[in-house]
């Protein structure tokens, strides 16, 4: 499935690429140019076409990051290790990859819709590059929609001067994007504040009882840990914390 996406979106780099008119016209410019030398022999070049679209490959992670659900996780998992005040355990790899692939558990039924709509179609030959990626922008919009509050939109809607939105298929994508990652940011400090709070209270009664016992000296943060640990372990906290984020998103 992960193979999948990466080619419809690669795809849809192209397709943008080719809805320029003089592609539309049929005056493509080729990838390579070939060119004969006077001794007989042949040199290659690349074409500015094949360097943008290497350009815009880069941006792959960056778009894919900030149209999906790895935002929100990513952040709920990092307020809950310092929560914990384990510092660097689980290490930021473990953490990646965990938010990695519940954002694509999370986000299977859309992927599915891109597979299905879009991708397919188009290897089988019966849909455009252009159609293509007008299909896989579909799902996406959908799920963003879902998940962004409407103050957002409003906010980034009169930034950039749309003020005649009358339903959610006038949104253009440069006010939904900037509105769907503002709403996913607060969504997961909200999430965060809720698991933070019985720490702190964990944290503040040790504190009280080493001051009251006159052990001042001794960091609350060392005894604190094997309590933390231990109420987060016997509450089954890593399936409340994952199943917690994963039915957070509406589906879509």
């Amino acid at each position: 499935m992960i193979y999948r996406i990466l080619l419809i979106l690669f795809i849809s780099i192209g397709a943008m690429l080719t809805s320029h008119p003089a592609f539309a016209e049929g005056a493509m410019l080729p990838g390579i140019v070939v060119e004969n030398t006077a001794d007989g022999g042949q040199t290659y070049s690349l074409t500015l076409q094949i360097l943008a679209l290497m350009t815009l490959l880069t941006l792959l992670p960056a778009v894919l990051l900030a149209t999906t659900s790895f935002a929100r996780i990513i952040i709920v998992l990092s307020i809950l290790r310092q929560a914990l005040g384990t510092m660097q355990t689980p290490p930021n790899q473990v953490l990646i990859g965990l938010a990695l692939f519940l954002t694509f558990f999370v986000m299977a039924p859309v992927f599915e819709r891109v597979n299905n709509e879009a991708l397919q179609p188009y290897l089988d030959g019966s849909l455009a590059p252009v159609a293509a990626l007008e299909k896989t922008v579909v799902p996406m919009r959908e799920f963003m929609l879902l998940q962004t509050r409407e103050s957002d939109v409003e906010l980034f809607a009169n930034l950039a001067g749309e003020t005649v939105i009358e339903n959610s298929d006038d949104i253009p994508l440069r006010v939904l994007v900037p509105a769907f990652m503002t709403s996913e940011l607060k969504t997961a400090f909200q999430i965060g504040f809720m698991i933070f709070i019985p720490f702190v209270v964990i944290d503040l009664v040790v504190a009280s009882v080493l001051m009251s016992m006159g052990m001042m000296m001794l960091s609350p943060m060392m005894i604190s840990l094997p309590f933390k640990l231990m109420l987060f372990v016997l509450i089954d906290g890593w399936q409340l914390t994952l199943g917690t984020l994963a039915g957070s998103f509406y589906p879509g």
